[in-house]
C-alpha cells in the first residue's frame, strides 16, 4: 500500500530533521543527461524528498545502458525522461518532475535551466560537459553547478572524490580516467561518482559547503 502524504513527509522529517527537510523539499534541481550518473542521481535525491527534479535528455533507452543505469529491460526503446520519470514515481509518489526530451545546447541551456537552485552535469561526452559548465558560470552564476569527470574503469573507489572549483561548482570524479581507455564504464564506480554528485547537491541545501 502507498503511504499517504502525510506519512511520507513524517518520515522524511523524522530521518532528516523538520528544517533541514524543509531546505530539501523546497528545492528544485536539474538533472542534464540521465544515463548512469543522472539517473542514479536522480533517483538519490527523490529518495532524499528533493522539492523537484528536472528530468533532461534526448535519448531513449537501450540495451547497452542496463547494466549501469537506473531503467528496466522492459523500458529499452521508451525515452529516458519517461522512463525516469515512470521509476521515480514509484519510489516517491509525491515528488514534483519536469521532463525535457531535448539536447542541452548554448541556445537552449539558459532558457531550461532558468528555474532550477542546482544544476547537476550528468552528460557522457566531454564537450558537452565543457559546454554546459561554462555556460553556468559563465552566464548563469546565480546557480550552482555540480558536475563529474573520471569514473571509468575498475580502480579504486577511494579515488572517487569531490572538489570545490570555485564557490559555486563542484566537480566529483577521480578527475583521471576515461571510458575509452580499458574496461570501460562500470555501474558500481559510476555510482560512486553519482552518489558523490548527490550528496554534494545535499550538502549545498544544508549549507555544509566543501572547503
Amino acid at each position: 500500500m502507498i503511504p499517504t502524504k502525510k506519512e511520507w513527509i513524517k518520515a522524511l522529517n523524522d530521518r532528516h530533521g523538520i528544517e533541514f527537510q524543509g531546505k530539501i523539499s523546497s528545492t528544485t534541481v536539474a538533472v542534464c543527461g540521465l544515463g548512469g550518473l543522472g539517473s542514479n542521481i536522480a533517483i538519490a535525491l527523490a529518495r532524499a524528498g528533493i522539492g523537484k527534479l528536472m528530468l533532461i535528455d534526448f535519448d531513449k533507452v537501450d540495451i547497452t545502458n542496463l547494466h549501469r543505469q537506473q531503467y528496466k529491460a522492459s523500458q529499452v526503446g521508451i525515452y529516458k525522461t519517461e522512463a525516469l520519470r515512470e521509476n521515480l514515481k514509484e519510489i516517491n509518489p509525491y515528488l514534483e518532475t519536469e521532463a525535457h526530451t531535448v539536447c542541452v545546447t548554448e541556445e537552449n541551456a539558459k532558457e531550461l535551466l532558468k528555474d532550477c537552485d542546482i544544476i547537476c552535469e550528468a552528460f557522457d561526452n566531454a564537450e558537452c560537459k565543457a559546454m554546459l559548465t561554462n555556460l553556468v558560470l559563465e552566464e548563469m552564476p546565480d546557480k550552482y553547478i555540480v558536475a563529474a569527470s573520471g569514473m571509468a574503469g575498475i580502480g579504486s573507489a577511494n579515488s572517487i572524490h569531490t572538489r570545490k572549483v570555485t564557490k559555486k561548482f563542484y566537480l566529483c570524479g577521480d578527475e583521471v580516467s576515461d571510458a575509452s581507455d580499458g574496461i570501460g564504464l562500470v555501474s558500481s564506480r559510476v555510482m560512486l561518482c553519482a552518489a558523490h554528485q548527490a550528496h554534494t547537491v545535499l550538502r549545498i541545501i544544508a549549507e555544509k559547503y566543501e572547503i
